[in-house]
């Protein structure tokens, strides 16, 4: 994965859902093409986005067809998620506690730093993430 690829306008649409864009120092906007999930993939991200420090930021539209397998959190800052369509409850642990948020279509919720969340889908739809990526970990439901 490259910050640049010929074969990407970034001054043309593309599809969101497949290309994240990296928010970064100096209000750049880079799209990742050829992004997944791997680990060779995500490091590779994280060597693109290293000058960047806890200040860079993920964009990413993701398809909610349902609930989340597992846990995350992010320490180096706050994420925005925004529910596009659909229907969800974002779950937040905070001090042990599990606190449900329901969200439908428009409606957004910050998580806090270091604040585990997860999600149940009731209706699929999909959400905008806006993520700082730095230390993110995962945790089986």
């Amino acid at each position: 994965m490259t910050a640049t690829d010929p074969s990407l306008d970034p001054t043309e649409p593309f599809d969101l859902t497949s290309t994240p864009i990296h928010l970064g120092l100096g209000a750049t906007a880079v799209p990742l093409e050829d992004f997944s999930w791997s680990a060779d993939r995500m490091a590779a991200y994280g060597e693109m986005a290293a000058g960047d420090g806890i200040e860079g930021r993920m964009v990413l539209l993701s398809d909610q067809s349902e609930s989340w397998t597992s846990w995350e959190r992010h320490p180096a800052g706050q994420e925005v998620v925004v529910i596009l369509t659909g229907r969800a409850d974002l779950i937040q642990e905070i001090d042990g506690e599990h606190r449900r948020i329901e969200l439908t279509a428009g409606q957004a919720v910050i998580n806090p730093p270091g604040v585990w969340h997860t999600a149940d889908v009731h209706e699929p739809g999909q959400a905008l993430f806006i993520t700082p990526g730095a230390g993110t970990e995962h945790r089986p439901r």
